[in-house]
């Protein structure tokens, strides 16, 4: 990607997906004239002496490029002209990731910012846009889920995960360390307060009561069994109770008990009591709720081969839970790599609304005050960073760094297993050398409706999921399996998809000889017929453990061991691969089932579908409808009606 086509792109990307940013319009405008282009000389070193003397000794970003204009590393600093004579100074002490660095170095590009919080958000959507080799790469790009609380009248608990939305009136409570932990506490809070937790659309359309209600754990807003003045103190309870105001929660519900009591509504009272009691049995459960404080705690164990970053979140308080992270380095030093992983990890939060008042970590960085105040205008509010702590906090920390051992243990012995089924792998298929990523093709429909296909990656790292694709097969015969799999095969390897990534050593295809037959004339038309593949049949027992492995060149079939390492491996690409695909196609086909053709007619807004469908009963009888029926419904012109006639036929 071209130099200023880059921090273009980094550009609307502040400007459009995080307005949370306190950088307005003309800083951002600033930022991106702030580019000087400078020339890149193949074949030369670079000459640092006549950089430097021009270079800004001011707050930036500075990107390092090679000899083919590519980002070997981007970087921040507060005078950018010390930072960057720090690089081309004559004496020792350079790490090997520096000097090799260097090595290749053959211009250097800046733009300047005004504060050095500014240069570490355009740093880290650089580093985003262009996943430079030598800065730390946070692969794990997955979105925290938290708590959604929905506005208006009638408000809904439900999981939010990704960027927050448009509504302004929508609240969050979180991050939570996995979904699992969002479900357990809206399947708590759905049976202690009965806050409705269905989608908007089915609330609007029911017309009596679901069985949530029958089951004492919605109180049936939809239907008005429930005042708004109860539901809007029971939607209340939720928030303090998400807030981690326990305590004096317990003290309000009682004295709403004794007051019902008084007044002998003793169902009230009794409804009460119940969830007095629960929530005191919570209270009792929280092993860790004896401070106050929103706050992230971080621990950091790196050794030569891999490095661990555990996240661990406390909110109000209370330990929500943890979350590990493997970011890979090119020979970082510890306090340099928790520094960029802490620049990447909160720019990746900036859509969520629930941001810490403190970050506990380790040991001091160098740029932690660049850190507080870029994090601090993500936050839209006073963050501060700490790694001097005493108590509670403490002992958090101590937490945190236990998981992190235990995290890369496991991984250690991951990888480890991991290796062991690539060499066996390796063996079972007589390759001449260990294949170092692997591929694999499936294709899922529902008798030829909505055709999906996937292609998974594991490398010896494990499974890759930001490498993944899916492909939405169109232009064949429904049900053709054999012509889908032809077309994600080429779609996959065309010179202008496999040149943005790199061919696999092995290619496996989930199905039998027709499958291999095409997928063989396919790679030979795109001059790829050495690539090694394989056809992965279920075998004639269809069970797992009796699969049969079919050479895409020579036909020839293989059949492992249920307890080889290799199938197991096999397995575990195919089953991905599988899971994949039919997880696109079931969305997308869903997706189009739910559709309704009045929604793509315009005029025809939520209203007068509505009114349609009530007037006529089904879409088939709007479709049957004449012209003088359809000018009957309520807001329908005959203007209007004639263009729904027109487009449903």
């Amino acid at each position: 990607m071209p130099r200023h086509a880059l921090v273009l792109f980094c550009f609307l990307c502040n400007l459009v997906g995080f307005q949370a940013f306190s950088c307005n319009l003309q800083v951002q405008w600033h930022l991106f004239m702030s580019v000087r282009d400078i020339p890149v000389s193949p074949g030369e070193s670079f000459d640092s002496e006549s950089f430097l003397k021009t270079a800004p000794q001011e707050p930036g970003v500075y990107l390092m490029l090679d000899a083919e204009g590519g980002v070997l590393y981007v970087g921040k600093a507060r005078c950018l002209k010390k930072r960057l004579a720090s690089y081309f100074q004559k004496a020792r002490g350079q790490t090997i990731k520096i000097q090799t660095m260097l090595a290749k170095v053959r211009a250097v590009d800046t733009t300047v910012t005004r504060t050095e919080g500014e240069a570490l958000l355009l740093e880290q959507n650089m580093i985003k846009a262009s996943r430079p080799p030598y800065n730390v790469l946070l692969r794990d790009d997955k979105s925290y889920p938290s708590i959604r609380l929905s506005g208006g009248e009638w408000p809904s608990l439900s999981l939010h995960r990704g960027r927050a939305g448009r509504n302004k009136s929508d609240r969050f409570f979180g991050p939570y360390p996995d979904a699992g932990a969002v479900r357990e506490t809206l399947a708590l809070l759905q049976k202690t307060f009965h806050v409705r937790q269905c989608s908007e659309s089915f609330f609007r359309n029911r017309t009596r009561p679901c069985l949530q209600y029958q089951i004492k754990r919605c109180k049936a807003p939809c239907v008005g069994l429930v005042d708004a003045e109860e539901y809007r103190r029971d939607v209340e309870d939720s928030v303090n109770f998400l807030k981690g105001c326990c305590q004096g929660l317990i003290h309000d519900l009682i004295a709403r008990m004794e007051t019902a009591a008084a007044h002998q509504a003793f169902e009230t009272a009794a409804a009460l009591r119940d969830t007095v009691v629960r929530l005191r049995k919570i209270q009792q459960q929280q092993i860790v709720a004896v401070e106050s404080g929103d706050v992230d705690v971080f621990a950091q164990i790196q050794t030569a081969e891999a490095c661990c970053i555990v996240a661990l979140f406390v909110r109000q308080g209370r330990v929500l839970g943890t979350r590990s992270f493997f970011p890979a380095f090119h020979e970082q030093e510890p306090v340099e790599a928790l520094e960029n992983f802490l620049g990447q990890f909160y720019v990746r939060m900036a859509g969520r609304r629930d941001f810490p008042r403190e970050i506990i970590l380790p040991c001091a960085v160098p740029g932690y005050r660049g850190l507080e105040e870029a994090i601090g205008q993500l936050a839209g509010k006073k963050v501060v960073l700490r790694h001097s702590v005493r108590s509670t906090r403490q002992a958090w920390l101590e937490l945190a760094e236990r998981n992190a051992r235990q995290a890369l243990a496991e991984r250690r012995a991951d990888r480890s297993t991991l290796l062991q089924r690539f060499m066996s792998l390796k063996e079972s298929l007589h390759l001449t050398a260990m294949p170092e990523r692997i591929e694999c093709f499936d294709v899922s429909h529902t008798h030829g409706e909505e055709t999906m296909a996937s292609c998974v990656v594991c490398d010896r790292e494990g499974i890759q999921t930001g490498d993944y694709r899916r492909y939405c097969i169109k232009g064949i015969e429904p049900g053709d399996d054999y012509a889908a799999m032809a077309q994600a095969v080429r779609r996959r390897f065309t010179p202008s998809s496999a040149g943005q990534r790199p061919v696999p050593d092995l290619l496996l295809v989930d199905g039998g000889i027709g499958q291999l037959r095409r997928v063989r004339e396919v790679l030979e038309s795109l001059g790829l017929g050495t690539l090694v593949f394989f056809g992965v049949a279920k075998g004639a027992a269809r069970k797992p453990g009796a699969e049969v492995l079919i050479n895409g060149h020579t036909g020839q079939e293989l059949r492992l061991e249920s307890s080889s390492p290799a199938l197991h491996l096999v397995q575990q690409v195919r089953d991905e691969s599988h899971r994949f695909a039919i997880s696109g196609h079931r969305r997308r086909r869903d997706r189009k089932r739910t559709h309704s053709n009045l929604e793509d007619i315009a005029g025809v807004g939520p209203g007068r579908r509505a009114a349609l469908l009530s007037f006529f009963g089904s879409l088939q009888a709007v479709r049957e409808a004449e012209l003088d029926e359809l000018v009957k419904v309520r807001g329908i012109s005959r203007a209007l009606a004639q263009t729904i006639v027109d487009e449903l036929h």
